[in-house]
């Protein structure tokens, strides 16, 4: 995939307004030099959400959600990174740039002409859903409105090799289009013919709403495979998609859950009954891809399939992509429906309520994860335990650090009776603590402060002329502020936003956000004097520990030429500053 220089981002930040992005969308009150509101991301009574124009980021005080105007996006409109940049870009009339395999303004025409083509693919589909009575009537004995019918865009494929074809193919640069777009079919003369025909049509929307491929389903089952989908195309890629999610964010504020069904018709139906957030995913199992666009979207994730053995196996397989992608605040579960009944069969017999108790009574990853990996194992047994644990334990070291992880350990530990499964999550904290005993607080405040200025106002790393001494000292946080100051040298205009976009998905990234949250007391001209004093007294503690390594050295071994003029200069210096 292109990526877009670094450079494109922060100037992307400096011309998009956050308090115009955020404020389209949540309501926001001033609040002195800030913006105030109920945070968009958790229930809450009181505003504890904030956002800075002057820092152009945003965070809540009480979820702890954080970021620039490209989070933002991603966060309440569920974009992908690209999307939130391209989205951003359009609204600040920039073009965006890819620094590997750029994509040329012929390939960006050749996109909106496939996406216009599909397009007018959609509306062919539908008048002829309008001119067939036998698709109608199918649509109505499934009960499917007219309102659901303009929400799917529904259509109908007519019967017969070359109805599209013929509308729309009208001449070769057309049908190349078309073809490359995944709506013909060739045989073995070469003869190009439609790929769907007499099947009742349904739109595949991407993340934007735009119309990237189809699934066409048979009137009768015994006339072949009941769904047949669009091939890959430059612009459909079945194992990233998800049908109905453009529906299901249009119809939802706040997505509380995602229900993840097999087949299109079930997702139409289940919003028929006024169940809105089912979605499909399209003629594949789940894949990663798919695991990690459902939770970006909603915190809980419920996995709908046959109770036979083959929906047992889909089960799995959508473990197997969810357990990697299961962060402390997700939760996946599994529903397996009655023989010979789906969500469409289910939702239309016993309505919507039902289904929703259904959903309540759904199993739990945690629970399906060891009924599964028991179900022909003999715990009585230690060889038993012994194949337990060797067919969990790989699986388990995929979760995420966190609460999830260090209780399904637990879980493993107690069904096996090795205790030592829940010990890794807490292996690291020894480790930890001699650092915190190695230097004193007062030295780590000092590189905490100089940080905390600098997120306050990242001009005022300018004032040092780029005259700073203290790389190569031995203290938590320097090389962090070195990073620091050096992206504001590169970048002079960068804002507080644009410089945590630098640090999105690194670990010191929620240190660094708390940080700028805070209001620092004082004015330019205090926080100048308070950075300038920070990096006087660290160049210092870099002498000093100069010094004390020559000194060790001297003892130990004794000193060359070179090192001896250096011991000299650096006690008169320190003669000189009075240390």
């Amino acid at each position: 995939m292109a990526r877009i220089p670094d450079a494109f981002i922060d100037d992307l930040l400096a011309r998009s307004d956050i308090v115009e992005v955020v404020g389209s969308r949540v309501p926001l009150k001033r609040q002195g030099k800030e913006y105030a509101a109920r945070c968009p991301f958790h229930d809450e009574r009181s505003a504890s959400f904030t956002v800075s124009p002057t820092k152009q980021f945003y965070h809540c005080f009480g979820c702890g959600a954080h970021g620039t105007a490209i989070s933002f996006l991603m966060n309440y409109d569920r974009l992908e990174f690209l999307d939130a940049v391209d989205e951003l870009a359009k609204r600040a009339g920039m073009e965006v740039p890819r620094s590997e395999n750029p994509r040329s303004p012929q390939q960006q025409d050749d996109s909106r002409e496939l996406y216009s083509a599909l397009e007018a693919a959609t509306k062919f589909f539908q008048s002829n859903l309008q001119g067939s009575e036998k698709a109608r009537s199918y649509l109505d004995g499934r009960g499917v409105d007219e309102e659901n019918r303009a929400r799917f865009q529904i259509g109908y494929a007519p019967d017969g090799y070359s109805g599209l074809r013929d509308a729309l193919g009208k001449d070769e640069r057309r049908m190349k289009l078309l073809d490359r777009a995944g709506l013909f079919s060739k045989n073995d003369r070469g003869h190009v013919y439609d790929k769907f025909r007499d099947r009742v049509m349904f739109p595949i929307f991407d993340r934007r709403g735009r119309v990237i491929a189809f699934g066409g389903r048979v009137f009768e089952k015994d006339d072949g495979p009941k769904y047949l989908n669009s091939p890959e195309t430059a612009l459909f890629h079945k194992g990233r998609e998800l049908y109905g999610l453009w529906q299901v964010r249009q119809a939802n504020q706040k997505i509380e859950r995602l229900i993840v069904v097999e087949g299109y018709m079930d997702v139409v139906s289940l919003f028929q009954f006024g169940v809105t957030q089912a979605v499909a995913t399209l003629g594949t199992a789940t894949t990663p891809d798919h695991a990690e666009l459902l939770f970006r979207n909603a915190p809980d994730v419920f996995f709908c399939f046959d109770g036979d053995a083959a929906g047992r196996r889909a089960g799995w397989k959508a473990l197997e992509s969810v357990l990697p992608r299961m962060k402390d605040g997700r939760q996946a579960f599994f529903l397996f429906l009655p023989d010979g009944e789906d969500p469409d069969t289910i939702v239309r017999k016993e309505g919507a309520e039902a289904f929703n108790e259904r959903l309540k009574q759904a199993t739990p990853l945690s629970q399906f994860f060891f009924d599964e990996l028991t179900r022909e194992i003999n715990l009585g047994t230690l060889d038993g335990k012994a194949r337990l644990a060797e067919r969990a334990k790989p699986m388990l070291a995929q979760i995420p650090d966190g609460a999830f992880g260090d209780l399904m350990k637990q879980q493993l530990a107690q069904l096996t009776g090795l205790g030592g499964n829940a010990q890794p999550a807490r292996a690291p904290m020894p480790q930890r603590q001699p650092a915190r005993n190695i230097q004193p607080v007062a030295k780590r405040s000092l590189v905490r402060g100089a940080i905390a200025v600098l997120l306050q106002q990242p001009s005022l790393a300018l004032t040092l002329g780029g005259k700073h001494h203290f790389q190569g000292l031995r203290l938590p946080g320097v090389e962090l502020l070195l990073e620091l100051l050096g992206l504001v040298e590169q970048r002079p205009d960068i804002s507080t936003g644009a410089l945590l976009e630098h640090f999105d998905g690194r670990e010191e990234q929620t240190s660094l956000h708390t940080l700028a949250a805070q209001t620092l007391p004082g004015d330019d001209a205090m926080w100048t004097q308070e950075l300038h004093d920070a990096v006087a007294q660290l160049e210092k503690q870099l002498l000093v520990q100069r010094l004390e390594e020559l000194l060790a050295k001297q003892r130990q071994q004794g000193l060359d030429d070179t090192d001896k003029y250096e011991l000299r200069e650096l006690l008169k210096a320190r003669a000189g500053l009075r240390l």
